[in-house]
């Protein structure tokens, strides 16, 4: 499956404009939420090809989001990429746990994510 459009969920919006800019230079169409509630309203909206998935949130955190993500079963066929300043293996275990299919550790290296976005596709 190829991917073409990409959700971004972080609460940062330093981070969402980095990301973004750096998804659309590469050709994806993206959209990004900022909380639980934000991302559950894009999902419905237009199922993305791959999430890119922050930990650190208010309310929902990412480990939570991902899980009902993954669990759900309109979204589960979503690829969840974890991008988190969280960078202990336990915290990558965990996210791997909740269904996340790749972690990746802020700040993001550009070269790094797109290798694992194709890695996906």
């Amino acid at each position: 499956m190829a991917i073409r459009k990409v959700l971004v969920v972080d609460d940062s919006k330093t981070e969402l404009m980095f990301m973004t800019d750096l998804l659309q230079k590469s050709g994806f169409a993206v959209k990004t939420a900022e909380n639980a509630d934000d991302t559950f309203r894009k999902l419905a909206e237009e199922k993305p090809d791959l999430i890119l998935m922050d930990v650190v949130m208010p309310g929902q955190n990412g480990f939570q989001l991902t899980r009902a993500i993954t669990r759900d079963p309109l979204y589960a066929d979503v690829p969840i990429i974890m991008c988190t300043s969280k960078n202990q293996e336990t915290d990558r275990v965990w996210g791997m746990r909740q269904g996340a299919r790749d972690y990746i550790t802020k700040p993001i290296d550009a070269d790094e994510l797109m290798a694992k976005i194709r890695a996906l596709g």
